[in-house]
């Protein structure tokens, strides 16, 4: 796979892909201070369609994405979710390399790792 940085959310209540979910990524400054860089939703298959950040686009820094979960479960009519908005603030250190950060959600938690 080459560089970039993709996404996809699995709801684990639900036993599939989470389609739907509003994601945001925002590079994090020195300050704390974060910049919008993208925006997508989240497919049938839970993926968003393109890479957040292509081979071109990475450089080193902190970064956060920001999934609107609450939204999601709303739109589901389903039990409400104890989340609203969740953040995975990571590190990207090699430009050369791809990151994809997976979100494994339910309504009341979610893990996340660095997946391949």
């Amino acid at each position: 796979m080459s560089a970039g940085l993709t996404t996809h959310v699995l709801d684990t209540s639900r036993e599939g892909p989470a389609e739907g979910v509003d994601v945001t990524l925002e590079l994090i400054d020195d300050a704390g201070d974060a910049t919008m860089l993208a925006d997508a939703t989240t497919n049938a298959d839970g993926r968003v369609d393109d890479p957040l950040l292509s081979a071109d686009e990475m450089e080193t820094g902190t970064y956060r994405l920001r999934f609107e979960v609450g939204a999601y479960y709303r739109g589901l009519d389903a039990e409400p979710s104890f989340l609203e908005t969740v953040p995975v603030r990571f590190v990207i250190d090699d430009v050369e390399e791809h990151y994809h950060v997976p979100l494994l959600l339910s309504p009341g938690g979610y893990t996340t790792y660095r997946g391949s």
